[in-house]
């Protein structure tokens, strides 16, 4: 069976080296489970003579850098749920600015009279560090019950978990943090401009929302194995695949392009190598400057041919958690886009350039590049896992931590003033959310989906398992031109970062049916007449306001 011709066209576009364009698309229109993968070797770097990378590319806008803060696993209900009313009975104080817009949360009726089997309740400080809930593909949709949002405790609750000074509890899945908790986040969203309707572009974990966010696209991607990358057969990997094994990632495989992969290869779980475009390419065919920097991306040894990322830290609860998560780093998934190897840049000035780092970095180098005043003009930030947010590794204190220590840099520095930092979320862990998201994408995989809820959409080019949009998460927009203390109410999801992006450097679309293409803009959280928002310094302990002052 030959490969359909817009897979074909987005094959050919997606490695920036012609030879390996040429040699990826002869052996992916060929491959079947056992033979040899296209791209199995460390990517070709695209630094050919004469291209020229800047920081300082025409844009559409006055937005010269965009660096997105993308965290883990949060419902918007469950920082957001109660804004702009906090209980004030412990954690840091907050008190709402007067004319504060009131955002689609927890009314009193889904506080006290909630279908599901338990009411929400607030969590405190204390209860920072919880259980992780499921949200897996499936499990969410039928958490959804339909769109009646009803069956969450049934079916994406984990109540009871191991580590040490972890918070458990019956009905767990519906709790909720305040601005006593969350109050960095809280202060952000009077200061500048967050969305009450925006969602998880597909349901499910992750990796899905990883490559949602720079590519729009979860199809496309096949198992290899992870030592011989060759093909393999593998429905842990890829869901509904075709007759050459290409299908849709709706779980957490590793990238195939990363030696930290598989628990630094000690593992021999199959991984997943993804074809096509995403934002990198595109990126890097303007020759705009950009980079990935992720927490423990640097190695701290070697095993034989591999590098090994061991580093490691603690959360809130005094559990050690190692830093670096392969399948939270989505451009190792494609062999165009990949450090396969976590090789350093070769200077700080070559940051955001094409150099042995392929754009793939350390979170230091990103700290690097700010002070040399050196900032790419697209950069996403990964926190180490105990800061990201992710509950069971990580928590809101620690996250909060890192946001605020990370915003309070970029405020500080000369780039400020073209900045939008955009913090965004890879999924909501299954997290209650009471709205149900408008389903754009049908599927109809009988094995993974819900008919009620995904089978009246179409499915776009035929690829199933992409159903969304998922579940609603956090959306918020800090920039000088941010409109100030704005709840935008527009529809968006993942992609709309990246279509952003797109949009504002000219770059054009990712194409075979990516979710950019359909994407709701960020737009409407912008003022762009004239930067309006205040320069807002806060305590990264407590989320304080420490102070505020209009960007020179």
């Amino acid at each position: 069976m030959g490969m359909r011709p817009d897979k074909k066209k987005a094959l050919r576009w997606s490695a920036v080296g012609t030879s390996v364009v040429a040699a990826g698309v002869l052996a992916i229109t060929t491959m079947s489970p056992g033979s040899a993968a296209p791209f199995h070797q460390a990517p070709q770097p695209t630094t050919a003579k004469g291209i020229v990378y800047t920081n300082d590319a025409k844009t559409a806008t006055p937005i010269k850098h965009v660096v997105v803060l993308f965290d883990e696993n949060v419902s918007f209900d469950h920082y957001f749920g109660t804004y702009p009313n906090a209980t004030n009975a412990d954690g840091t104080p907050f008190k709402a600015a007067k004319g504060t817009p009131s955002v689609d949360g927890l009314t009193t009726k889904l506080l006290t009279k909630n279908p599901n089997l338990y009411q929400p309740k607030r969590l405190t400080p204390a209860q920072a560090l919880t259980c992780s809930q499921d949200h897996s593909y499936g499990h969410e949709q039928l958490a959804y019950n339909g769109g009646k949002m009803d069956q969450f405790v049934q079916h994406t609750e984990h109540s009871t978990c191991g580590g040490a000074n972890t918070y458990q509890a019956p009905g767990l899945v519906m709790d909720y943090y305040d601005g006593n908790t969350v109050t960095g986040m809280w202060n952000y969203a009077q200061h500048y401009a967050m969305s009450d309707n925006s969602y998880n572009t597909n349901f499910g974990p992750s990796t899905p929302g990883a490559l949602n966010l720079i590519s729009g696209q979860t199809h496309g991607v096949y198992p290899v194995d992870p030592v011989t990358h060759t093909v393999v057969s593998d429905a842990s990997v890829v869901s509904s695949p075709d007759a050459l094994g290409i299908g849709t990632v709706i779980n957490d495989p590793d990238p195939a392009f990363d030696d930290c992969s598989d628990n630094n290869h000690t593992s021999k779980n199959n991984l997943a190598q993804a074809t096509g475009p995403n934002v990198g390419d595109l990126l890097n065919r303007n020759h705009v400057t950009w980079g990935w920097f992720q927490g423990g991306f640097r190695p701290t040894d070697t095993s034989g041919t591999y590098s090994i990322c061991g580093a490691t830290h603690q959360n809130v609860g005094g559990n050690a958690v190692v830093d670096y998560s392969p399948h939270h780093s989505p451009f190792q998934y494609y062999a165009s886009t990949s450090n396969p190897k976590h090789l350093p840049p070769s200077s700080t000035a070559a940051i955001g350039h094409t150099d042995q780092a392929n754009h793939n970095y350390d979170l230091t180098d990103f700290d690097a590049a700010l002070a040399a005043g050196n900032l790419p003009a697209v950069s996403f930030l990964k926190a180490g896992a105990y800061q990201d947010g992710h509950p069971g590794n990580s928590d809101p204190l620690d996250e909060q931590t890192f946001l605020v220590n990370t915003i309070n840099k970029i405020q500080k520095s000369k780039d400020w003033a073209s900045t939008a930092i955009v913090i965004a979320y890879d999924d909501s862990d299954g997290w209650y959310d009471h709205k149900a998201a408008p389903i754009v994408n049908g599927s109809a995989d009988a094995t993974q989906d819900s008919s009620a809820l995904c089978g009246k959409a179409k499915i776009a080019g035929g690829y199933d398992d992409r159903c969304g949009y998922g579940p609603r998460t956090p959306l918020l927009v800090i920039s000088p031109y941010s409109k100030v203390n704005h709840v935008d109410h527009t529809l968006t999801d993942q992609t709309s970062v990246l279509r952003f992006i797109e949009d504002n450097w000219n770059l054009g679309r990712i194409g075979d049916q990516s979710y950019d293409s359909r994407a709701g803009s960020l737009k409407g959280m912008f003022d762009f007449h004239k930067p309006q928002a205040e320069t807002v310094i806060l305590n990264p302990t407590t989320g304080a306001v420490v102070s505020a002052s209009h960007t020179k």
